[in-house]
């Protein structure tokens, strides 16, 4: 398949006249073959014009067929086989295996939601039949069914171009509710986003949808996510990114005439606590799980464990000596992008340099385009007093806190924000200061785990994978699951209507 670099509008495509740019090799820093044109204000336009001409039909397309078409996208997706993978390397530096495992993961949660969309769940169809007898005042007949809220604008991420990106768990959630989507690509891998959305273009042609239901838009600065989420025809939001970014614009989306949600996934350093007893009987056997976690991905997962926090002590002591005799080994690994690498360097450097800071253990050095592993620790007071201490360095960086004992500890925990997990590592005679942490640990964070690591991110009715501020916009969902759905829908009851106005679906208890 031929690259273009055009924008995908409603089915049809175009040239973007606003300036253009170029996928970057995230290896070297050069520029990949194929320029990508920038989207205007009018392409915007058109493109949430569309889709919202497209919602009055999608929205009531037959559950069957809304699963059928995420589907199609799955096989689409599937069918442009090697050279999807091939310039998503190229893209993002990311290896083989991890992209055709993101590339399943992709696919596998299209058809996940293909299965919640038939079993028609979500719809939470409910009937308080009326009274007409009941005294003083008859009882009204009440119907209630969620509805999709309208078309949703979504923001593919960085550092996962096939599972978080265009056909992603926000844009396969939207579709599966009934609202159409408008995709905000990713400069970081343009030729990636392209190829993917012409396989959901493909899809909405081979499943006879209106045009609109899907747009795939480039971007040249920030003008067209701002653009997309201030214009009245968007009805929410899904992104994946900086707090900074998630925050500018839940700003603009909270200033519209009408606000809507922005359900923005943003930053968590993923607290690990190392309770006294799992790390005397297991030190060496846990600091060589976090060093594999810690490092996965070059660190640029969103639940990189990059905090430990635990008692200060000859258990600790014998953690960081096995993670010392690791961490040198490990090679430094090709960043996403250029601008991430460095990033990742000025944090660390930041740590290096702080005067309650420590540095432990680092990693083989690496080119510009490369991070290195670095491993640090402070006391727990220094933590407490020391508020950037909690800033994410998005990387394969992480700091240990030392805490004098479970109060100071406790302390600390008190101290942090909201966070997408939290991992604990306990053995059987700590389950009983486990278990009274566990209350507190749930105001924290969205996902809670024992003896593991929040790397691996199951794609299940039963994950959530969001938390509270600055976690995610809002704590209550998930981006993540079967549960993704119900950010796109919102309730309505219908009181007191003849069967013949009804929906179908509504239909089915007697009036």
């Amino acid at each position: 398949m031929t690259l273009n670099g055009n924008l995908l509008v409603a089915g049809t495509e175009a040239r973007g006249s606003n300036g253009e740019f170029h996928g970057i090799e995230a290896a070297t820093g050069k520029p990949l073959a194929v320029s990508f044109g920038g989207a205007s204000r009018a392409d915007v336009d058109a493109a949430a014009a569309q889709a919202w001409e497209a919602f009055a039909s999608y929205r009531e397309t037959d559950l069957g067929s809304r699963a059928s078409f995420l589907e199609t996208i799955a096989a689409e997706i599937e069918a442009i086989g090697d050279e999807l993978i091939d310039r998503a390397i190229s893209e993002t530096g990311l290896p083989r295996g991890r992209l055709d495992g993101e590339r399943n993961r992709a696919t596998g949660q299209l058809r996940l939601f293909a299965k919640e969309v038939r079993a028609g769940r979500f719809q939470e169809l409910r009937f308080d039949e009326g009274d007409l007898s009941r005294k003083p005042a008859p009882k009204p007949d009440l119907r209630l069914r969620n509805i999709p809220v309208g078309p949703v604008a979504v923001f593919g991420a960085s550092n996962f171009p096939l599972a978080f990106s265009v056909a992603g768990g926000d844009t396969a959630s939207a579709l599966a509710a009934g609202c159409p989507v408008v995709v905000k690509a990713h400069s970081a891998h343009p030729g990636t986003s392209e190829l993917v959305g012409r396989a959901v273009q493909r899809a909405v042609a081979a499943c006879r949808l209106h045009p609109g239901t899907f747009s795939l838009l480039f971007d040249t600065g920030i003008e067209v996510g701002q653009q997309l989420v201030a214009d009245h025809r968007i009805r929410a939001v899904g992104f994946t990114g900086s707090r900074r970014g998630g925050t500018a614009l839940m700003d603009i989306a909270s200033r519209r005439r009408q606000p809507i949600p922005v359900y923005a996934e943003m930053s968590s350093i993923n607290p690990v606590i190392l309770f006294p007893n799992a790390l005397s009987q297991n030190a060496d056997a846990i600091a060589s799980a976090f060093v594999s976690s810690l490092i996965l991905g070059a660190g640029q997962f969103c639940t990189n464990p990059g905090l430990l926090l635990a008692v200060d002590g000859a258990a600790l002591d014998a953690f960081i000596a096995k993670t010392t005799e690791l961490l040198p080994d490990v090679a430094a690994q090709t960043m996403l992008t250029p601008s991430i690498a460095q990033n990742f360097c000025k944090g660390v450097a930041q740590l290096r340099v702080h005067p309650e800071v420590r540095a432990i253990a680092s990693g083989k050095s690496g080119s510009e385009f490369e991070g290195t592993a670095a491993l640090f620790e402070t006391t727990g007071s220094a933590f407490l007093t020391h508020e950037e201490l909690q800033n994410e360095v998005f990387g394969a960086a992480g700091l240990i806190v030392r805490c004098r004992d479970m109060g100071e500890l406790d302390a600390a925990i008190n101290e942090l924000e909201g966070q997408l997990t939290v991992a604990l590592f306990v053995d059987k005679n700590d389950e009983a200061e486990a278990r009274r942490l566990v209350p507190k640990l749930e105001m924290l964070a969205g996902r809670l785990l024992v003896n593991g690591f929040g790397t691996g991110v199951e794609v299940s009715p039963a994950m959530v994978h969001g938390g509270p501020y600055p976690a995610t916009a809002d704590g209550r969902s998930t981006s993540v699951g079967t549960l993704a759905i119900y950010r796109f829908l919102r309730p309505v009851c219908y009181q007191d209507f003849p069967a013949g106005i009804l929906p179908t679906a509504l239909r089915d208890q007697k009036l």
